[in-house]
Parts: structure tokens; C-alpha cells; sequence
């Protein structure tokens, strides 16, 4: 296990100037010690404590958009800003670059999957521009975005969240069914 070629990976680790000596770095330091996605049995009920836990002890929810706004609130005034959701929201974004980082480094492309292989990149940025501005434009008109009615409006009952939730997925599959049909099942 700690023989010959250990010692030489190691020994290309310290290498550096070369292109194919910063792929071997890489490579090296891609850990496998996450899995690609956390199981849904694993992460769902994680995510239900946190909601229990941010009841029980604060008497408050949890909300992507939220701790956005907090951001963007603490930015303006800093002093207004509630800064555990600032801090939440530094953390989901810290915790993002760790997990990448973990897994071989964040590997930045002008590719968005499936979309990517349909439409040019052309087409593309703008449509992804305009559905997060709808995106945006309906977390703060209907009062929070799906993981905020979905998971935290959701635990309590909130009727209002219940309707944003159903609402939320109706649309989403209405158009996912949609845009598989219109595109032949390439989406």
C-alpha cells in the first residue's frame, strides 16, 4: 500500500511547471470521499431536523431566499441584516466550494447538460437569464421559494405554502411534459 508507487505519487505531487504535472496534482488530490449525490433517505430527513431543530430552538424558518435577501440586506446595512442567515447563506456557498473542492476542484464550463447539447450557447445564457429572473421575481411575490413553502411552510401546515408547493410542482412537471414533448424526448 505505501510501496513504489505511493512514493512516486508523492514524488509528482512536488513536481510543478509542466502542464501534464498539474493534471497529475489533480488527479492526486481527487479524493473520493464524497458520494455524487447524498442519498435521498440520508439528506431528507437531515433536512427535516434542521427545520424541527430551527423551530424548536430560534422559532423561525428556513428559506434559501431569505438568507439571500439577508445577504444582500447586511451589504446595504449591516446592522439590519439578521446574520445567522447570512451566515446560513455563507455556508451553503462554502460548504459548495469544499464539496468541489473535495471531489477534484471545481471544473467551471460553458456546458448545462442536456440544454447544452440542444441549443447554442447563444440561446442559452438568455434563457437561463430570463427563468431566473421569473425564478426571482416569483420567490418574492409568492413570499419565499420552493424550499422555503416546500420544506419549512410545509412542516407547520401553513396552508398558504401547501398551495405554493402544489402549485410549484404542478408547473414543473406541466412543463417538463411539455418541453419532452416539443423537443422529441431530448430534454
Amino acid at each position: 500500500m505505501y510501496g513504489h508507487d505511493s512514493q512516486n505519487r508523492f514524488t509528482r505531487l512536488g513536481t510543478r511547471g509542466t502542464l501534464s504535472s498539474q493534471f497529475q496534482v489533480k488527479e492526486a488530490c481527487n479524493v473520493d470521499l464524497l458520494p455524487e449525490r447524498l442519498a435521498w433517505y440520508i439528506g431528507g430527513p437531515l433536512i427535516g431536523l434542521l427545520v424541527v431543530a430551527l423551530y424548536a430552538v430560534a422559532n423561525k424558518h428556513l428559506g434559501i431566499t431569505t438568507a439571500y435577501l439577508q445577504v444582500m440586506t447586511f451589504v446595504r446595512s449591516p446592522r439590519n441584516a439578521e446574520m445567522w442567515r447570512v451566515w446560513l447563506f455563507a455556508g451553503i456557498v462554502g460548504g459548495s466550494l469544499i464539496a468541489a473542492f473535495l471531489k477534484g476542484g471545481p471544473s467551471p464550463n460553458l456546458t448545462y447538460g442536456a440544454l447544452g447539447n440542444l441549443l447554442p450557447i447563444a440561446v442559452i445564457v438568455p434563457v437561463l437569464f430570463v427563468g431566473g429572473m421569473f425564478m426571482g421575481f416569483g420567490a418574492r411575490w409568492g413570499g419565499g421559494c420552493t424550499s422555503g413553502h416546500g420544506i419549512s411552510g410545509a412542516a407547520i401546515l401553513s396552508r398558504g405554502a401547501l398551495v405554493a408547493t402544489v402549485t410549484f410542482m404542478a408547473t414543473a412537471i406541466g412543463l417538463t411534459l411539455i418541453v419532452h414533448l416539443i423537443t422529441g424526448g431530448k430534454l
